[in-house]
Parts: C-alpha cells; structure tokens; sequence
C-alpha cells in the first residue's frame, strides 16, 4: 500500500546556492521557503551541508514525504518527471554534458537529499520535459544529421515547468479544457522564452539546445548570426570557453544599457532619463518578443490568450507596454491603466474589445514540481 503523500520538499540546487520551499499538498500551500548560499565560498562546504542547516530549518526530516528536484536537462533520455533510483542517476550524469553549469550541482543535490533525507523518495523534474511534443520541424536544426545523431544536438526548451504551470492554469481560467487551449505563454525575467501551446502541448519554444537561444535576455544576447559568433573568435582569438562567457554573460541587456546584470528595472529608470541604450535594451526586448508573438499566434492557428508571466511579465508595465503596443495587428490593445497597476496578479490588461486577452498570470515553478512529484508517486 502507498503512503499518501502529503509534505513535499522542493530543492533547486545550483552551483553555489540551495532554494527550497516546503508544501501541503492536502492544501497546495506552502509551508516554509529558505535559500542557502556561498556553497563551497565561506559557507556550508558542499549540498549536503546546505541541506543540514534546512532540516535545523524544518525540523525532523521525517515529517518529509518525498522531495522534488527542478533538474535542468533530460535531453530525450526522459521525457517527463521521474522517480530517481542508481539507474536514473548513472543517467543523469551521462546528461551533464548538456548543462555542465547547472546539472552536476542539480546531481549533487539530489544526492545529498539520498544521504540527509534516507528513505524519502526523489523526483527529478525536468526544465525541458513539457517542450518533448514539438514536432521535428521545430525542434530540429537544418544541419547534418550526424551531430543529431551522435551528440543530440537539437531545440530541447527550458522554463518548462513555469509553461507548464501556466498552460494548466490559463486553461482553467478560461474555463477551457487543457485538451482544447491555444496559447502563446510569455516567462519573462532575466532568462525569457516563449512557449507555442497548441491543444495544451507545446508545438515550438524560444530556447534551443542551450538557454541561449530566443529573445534578448538580462545578459544573453538571444538569437545571433552564428557566422558573427565566429567573426568575433577569429578576430579576438577567443576560446569556446570565452566566447561561452561572453554571449551568456556579458551580452544582453546588460551590453545594451550597461546596467550590471540587466535588471529591468534599474534599465526603465535609466531610460526614463534619455539614456539611448537604455531605451533600446527596452525597445529590442519589446520588439523580439512580439515578433515571436505573432510567429506563434499564427502557428497555432490563433491564440485563446496570451500569457505574461515570470519577474518581468508579471511585475514591468513598461515593459508590457512595449510589447502589447507591437500586436495590435493582431486586434490587441492595451488597457494602460489596468497595465500600469498590475504587479503579480491574476489580470487581463487588454481592452474588451481586444480580440485576443492579453493575461497577466504569475507562475510558480515549485508548486508545479511538488505536484508532479505527488504525482509520479502515484
């Protein structure tokens, strides 16, 4: 007989830092939510240690039903969440190459969750799980096959636990079965991508074989002529490392407005003052993604709503603005005072008449991850 599964942990383990969020899944509330940092930098040595200063946090670890873990890639290898056991895990490590700067930390996690949390059962929910329906047009890449077939090198999509959330809970809002919704689903932060839901699957994302790919983001540079990636190398003599180092971490938004980490809001406020680079880190953040919006409102054959969500989507006026004001060939108008005081509320900031809602609808990514954990628990 299965025990019922009733308190989950969520763990999101990254290379120096441990959040988690303790939740009632009787209720779906939460409980307790922490963060641990400077891993190995002055702080706890390791996971494991991290993961002892949250049981002093929560108490006994026996209250704990089952821990779920955001895990960043599954490649093909795992389509969607999954119980961890050695197989699972010798997996896993197999997948670092994938993410080689976020999945030996969300492996270490796990781990060190087996050895504090002895006897709770591990799930391993996975970023790119919820983008497995693309089709081939979509997710492949018009190179040779080999390196498909070989190295796996194809579209995956990142974010999918916030789509996923969201595509359940647009549907429900609508009051739409999740079998019969269209949406293009907007996760907008200092990472963005945008998801084309069609039937309540998605059909293409903006994300690719790494988080990279897409819209211009806090300081990725999002899509980029792959020929202007090695005019740079040449001319510069830079390694695969540097090059990494500079379209991940010094491009983006941050490069356009120099406003360190492209914070959103420090780059409204710059803007606001006639900074020009400012103004169009704001104006190609807007630009891409309505592209991308349009792209993918005819792709699904129409759209039941567009979802704004993530720190940006569901907290920048500004930045919604910027974006809403590109669709109106679409039918879509902005309903600029609703838009200017929604802040992470459930709202539609389109006008009546607009002919497709225009939704702001916070995420929450843990409580996705608890529910498939209840879930793959049976």
């Amino acid at each position: 007989m299965k025990k019922t599964i009733k308190k989950v942990l969520v763990v999101n383990s990254g290379s120096s830092s441990l959040k988690y969020q303790l939740f009632d899944m009787t209720t779906e509330t939460r409980l307790a939510k922490g963060l641990v940092e400077r891993i190995g930098a002055g702080g706890p040595a390791n996971h494991a240690e991290a993961l002892k200063t949250v049981v002093a946090d929560l108490g006994s670890p026996k209250d704990i039903d089952a821990i779920g873990h955001r895990v960043l890639h599954g490649a093909e290898v795992f389509k969607d969440s999954v119980k961890v056991d050695a197989k699972v895990l010798a997996k896993l490590d197999r997948l670092v190459k994938f993410g080689p700067l976020h999945m030996p930390a969300n492996i270490g996690g796990i781990r060190a969750c087996q050895q504090i949390f002895k006897g709770v059962p591990n799930v391993a929910v996975f970023d790119t799980a919820f983008h497995q329906t693309m089709p081939d047009c979509a997710a492949m890449y018009a190179i040779d096959p080999k390196y498909y077939k070989k190295m796996g090198i194809r579209k995956y999509g990142f974010h999918g636990t916030s789509h996923k959330f969201v595509t359940q809970a647009a549907a429900a809002l609508l009051k739409k079965p999740l079998a019969k919704v269209n949406l293009v689903t907007c996760h907008l932060g200092n990472g963005s991508s945008l998801a084309a839901i069609k039937g309540g699957e998605v059909v293409d994302t903006t994300m690719g074989l790494t988080p990279l790919a897409g819209l211009v983001m806090g300081t990725r540079c999002g899509d980029i002529d792959a020929a202007a990636v090695l005019s740079i190398m040449e001319a510069e003599k830079k390694t695969p490392a540097e090059m990494d180092k500079l379209l991940n971490k010094q491009s983006g938004l941050q490069a356009l407005s120099g406003v360190p980490g492209g914070d959103c809001r420090d780059i409204v406020a710059k803007a606001a003052k006639g900074d020009k680079g400012a103004e169009l880190a704001l104006e190609m953040l807007g630009y891409r993604t309505a592209l991308y919006i349009g792209a993918y409102n005819t792709i699904i054959g129409g759209a039941d709503a567009i979802i704004m969500t993530g720190g940006i989507g569901e907290n920048s006026s500004e930045a919604r603005e910027r974006i809403i004001g590109r669709l109106g060939a679409l039918g879509i108008k902005l309903d600029k005072k609703l838009n200017a005081k929604t802040r992470g509320t459930v709202t539609t900031i389109s006008t009546k008449d607009s002919k497709i809602p225009v939704i702001v609808l916070p995420t929450n990514e843990e409580l996705m991850i608890a529910k498939d954990t209840v879930k793959v628990l049976g």
